[in-house]
């Protein structure tokens, strides 16, 4: 009774204070250590509700007779990486927040691949969104539904309920809102090749892991029955992966990771029939990673066995084979299977699909925003994450007025130091120039000043409209789109939410650049990514690192990072526990082959 009455103390504390628990350290068996800190933060909660109560009462009833502002209605869609960010970081209490989603937890998808070969269960990487609703002193509401409809015309949304409530007929219901976020992710995208949808598996959704996983497994127990022929073996424990993106080449570590430590234990009879095959249709896996990395995982894999076949296109699959063609000659050839993972790129879900129609964005890829993350057209609908795309407005687009505004004297030409008084705001709404500057090397604007005047910069410094134009003819080249990354709609969605916070405020003082067409200054700073680099495991306890500064690190050390990273990027320290007894468990008695 002692020893639970301390346990129960002790989680009290940890609730109530959770700046006691900053640091977790993990000693492995080996005598390595992990560190992984994260900060906690301290929750108002439901104690500032109980406050609130409490002090309202006390006030002899005074306080009833006070107009309550009404609350603007906020309805957030998706419960993924931008909507998780935007929530844990929104502390405005003047809002109504409603969440709309078809799953009540969030998912951390870097881990997902750990979860196909049992080296971490999928319970750790899941947090309730009501455990993290309970800790926001704002006015937050759950529904278990999917979004079939956006009326922007009328601000409602029509949802449909994905859990059976034993009514007759499907559950339907609307919802009004003041604004809407869109976060709801995307789709696998099949390209339209032949029988993906019937015969592969994915890697986007919880399900999805723990659906590989029994597949794996019982594709081992199947393989070690006494009837079958050596042939009908290796079909069986073939496993492809088509795609060499980080979500592929992780899968297929993991894979051989799991082949080479536990199925030779367990499995001795097939061990030595298993095959990986990884599919790429381009010239090299991990395309956007440093060549370095790229080189090295591709001779990793094939020191290991993994067979990568580069410029295979797949044209079709059906039940038994999948069907590639080479991208240099044409040669196309079929391969029996026993399993394949398709996870070759993303696409817009029905919704957004249906959304960009109606808007007028029937023909893009996913929803374009501008720099604040408003959807293109509308100023109380916002879209972040993998459904949507900034689309840059263009330097060029706005060259006339950009001159005007500089221009300070009105002279028709800019000096020196108008263009460098200028530049910063240039700079700010227009992230492509700094890039260009960057790229291009230019230590200060005298340089761009000289090259667009050429052999008159020894005569003046001085630039027209014309000279202007050309200094800044080439900047637009260097505008991209931001990758579809969890890293990307965490950023974006904590930046959203602080625009919420201090959206009344930003009113009436305005923080963000001038206007360049107009007059004043934009509310906030528009978005700005910043990469804080990208981490590739590849299998062997080896995971080669991207850091900001051209640092690029392979091997042991590398995974020790990946370790304490992931462990800190955690959004409760009820799933970092879980995760880092997991990988504990891993390396004491072996991954779960249960498959359950």
């Amino acid at each position: 009774m002692r020893n639970f009455n301390f346990f129960r103390r002790l989680s009290t504390a940890f609730n109530d204070y959770p700046s006691l628990s900053k640091i977790i350290v993990v000693s492995t068996i080996s005598g390595g250590s992990l560190v992984a800190y994260a900060e906690a933060k301290t929750y108002s909660g439901s104690h500032g509700h109980i406050a609130h109560a409490d002090a309202t009462a006390s006030d002899g009833g005074h306080a009833l007779s006070e107009v309550v502002p009404k609350k603007k209605k906020l309805v957030l869609l998706g419960t993924g990486w931008a909507g998780m960010s935007f929530l844990k970081n929104l502390n405005n209490p003047t809002y109504e927040v409603e969440i709309v989603s078809p799953r009540n937890f969030f998912v951390f998808t870097p881990l997902l691949p750990s979860v196909t070969c049992g080296k971490v269960e999928a319970r750790s990487i899941a947090e309730p969104i009501r455990n993290i609703i309970i800790k926001k002193n704002v006015d937050i509401s759950f529904s278990e539904a999917e979004c079939v409809k956006i009326d922007p015309q009328n601000k409602k949304i029509y949802c449909r309920a994905t859990i059976d409530s034993h009514s007759k007929g499907e559950e339907e219901f609307a919802v009004d809102y003041d604004y809407l976020i869109i976060a709801v992710g995307a789709q696998v995208n099949t390209f339209n090749t032949p029988g993906v949808m019937e015969n592969c598996h994915f890697l986007k959704e919880i399900d999805d892991a723990q659906k590989i996983r029994k597949n794996v497994i019982e594709s081992f127990e199947k393989a070690s029955l006494p009837s079958l022929s050596d042939e009908e073996r290796k079909k069986i424990l073939h496993f492809v992966i088509v795609g060499g993106g980080p979500t592929g080449v992780e899968f297929a570590a993991e894979l051989h990771d799991f082949v080479n430590e536990d199925v030779v234990k367990l499995y001795p009879k097939v061990k030595d029939l298993v095959k990986i095959t990884l599919l790429e249709a381009t010239d090299h896996i991990l395309n956007m990673f440093d060549k370095r990395i790229t080189n090295f995982a591709e001779n990793k894999f094939g020191r290991d066995g993994i067979d990568v076949k580069l410029g295979s296109m797949v044209t079709g699959i059906n039940e038994n084979e999948i069907s590639t063609k080479a991208r240099g000659n044409g040669k196309t050839s079929s391969t029996p299977y026993g399993m394949v993972l398709w996870s070759t790129g993303i696409g817009p879900r029905p919704l957004i699909k249906e959304f960009m129609k109606q808007i007028g964005q029937g023909n893009r890829r996913a929803l374009a925003t501008d720099e604040w993350l408003r959807v293109e057209g509308f100023d109380n609908i916002y879209a972040l994450g993998d459904c949507a795309t900034i689309n840059q407005r263009k330097v060029m687009e706005d060259i006339a007025e950009i001159f005007r505004k500089a221009d300070k004297d009105n002279s028709g030409t800019l000096t020196v130091k108008e263009f460098q008084e200028t530049l910063d705001d240039i700079c700010e709404r227009y992230p492509q120039v700094e890039l260009y500057l960057k790229n291009k090397q230019k230590r200060n604007i005298v340089d761009l000043v000289k090259e667009a005047k050429g052999d008159a910069a020894k005569q003046s410094m001085e630039l027209n409209i014309e000279e202007f134009k050309a200094a800044l003819s080439e900047v637009d080249s260097q505008m991209k789109n931001l990758p579809a990354t969890a890293q990307v709609a965490n950023q974006q969605g904590a930046y959203l939410a602080k625009c919420f916070n201090r959206m009344e405020e930003c009113e009436k003082n305005p923080e963000g650049p001038p206007r360049f067409r107009g007059t004043g200054h934009h509310r906030f700073h528009p978005f700005r990514y910043r990469h804080l680099g990208q981490f590739a495991p590849l299998g062997g306890e080896q995971t080669a690192a991207e850091l900001p500064g051209d640092w690029v690190s392979i091997g042991h050390s590398s995974q020790w990072l990946w370790y304490s990273v992931y462990a800190s990027k955690q959004v409760s320290w009820r799933t970092r526990a879980l995760v880092v007894s997991d990988w504990l468990r891993r390396f004491i008695f072996g991954r779960d082959t249960s498959g359950i």
